[in-house]
């Protein structure tokens, strides 16, 4: 028997099959969507393992061209730091939907450039120069990176919580329906059962009546064939009895 305790009525069974038809189309959609954001992850993951890879090589690069520009240049630090007024890189957040799942994704915008001329013409301004662009395509690899890592953290959890409900609805809920449609099936079919067998003891009962009947008749007619006594049928009585004026009480005007 279910464990939901429902009445067994035809109303119900029509309810809880509609409910087991939503609920299957709403384990396919949420199907459907765990295979999205898998892909979706696992494509990710890829992309996150290759910019790994390829960020330690570009770091290992702008740091040793950071140390060539130092020893040509020497110190340039604070001349680059003077020479800054606003920021030549921002970001912008962007929003991408993903089955519908919002994932945070970061982009780099470049400003115009300050003209910082001045600096290295001492000396070293070419490798000051490739110093500055290997920092800012290390830059461009960090953000993204983190906005990879961003989108995948937020994909595990909504992919998560998608698998949960899937295996909630596989498992636990459709399961469920199902047994409370074949309780209210078997006791339906009980209850049919019960009154076909209801049904044919009335009408068993009724025909023995009227083989009883009809037997007693048989034997009290016979009886008065015996005894010598006319037999009057239904056939043989005045049926205009009923309306002679006798037969009606009296009327008092």
């Amino acid at each position: 028997m279910s464990t939901v305790q429902v009445p067994p009525t035809r109303m119900n069974l029509t309810v809880y099959k509609a409910k087991r038809v939503a609920a299957k189309k709403g384990f396919d959609l949420l199907k459907k969507k765990a295979d999205a954001l898998k892909m979706r992850f696992q494509a990710m993951l890829r992309e996150i393992q290759k910019t790994k890879m390829t960020m330690s090589q570009d770091a290992a690069d702008a740091f040793f061209s950071l140390s060539q520009a130092q020893y040509a240049a020497g110190d340039f630090r604070h001349k680059v730091i003077e020479s800054v007024t606003t920021a030549e890189f921002r970001l912008e957040n962007r929003i991408d939907n993903v089955a519908g799942v919002k994932l945070p994704v970061f982009t780099d915008v470049e400003t115009a450039r300050e003209k910082s001329e001045n600096i290295g013409l001492s000396g070293g301004g070419g490798k000051i120069q490739n110093c500055r662009d290997k920092f800012r395509h290390l830059l461009k690899a960090l953000v993204k990176l983190a906005s990879l890592q961003t989108s995948f953290v937020t994909l595990d959890e909504a992919l998560k919580v998608t698998n949960r409900r899937v295996n909630a609805l596989d498992n636990v809920t459709i399961p469920r329906i199902d047994k409370v449609i074949d309780y209210i099936s078997r006791e339906l079919d009980e209850l049919e059962r019960e009154d076909f067998v209801r049904i044919k003891k009335v009408q068993a009962n009724k025909i023995q009546a009227a083989k009883e009947l009809a037997l007693e008749t048989e034997a009290q007619a016979a009886a008065e064939v015996a005894s010598g006594v006319p037999v009057f049928t239904a056939s043989d009585l005045d049926i205009l009895a009923a309306f002679e004026p006798a037969a009606d009480a009296d009327v008092v005007f």
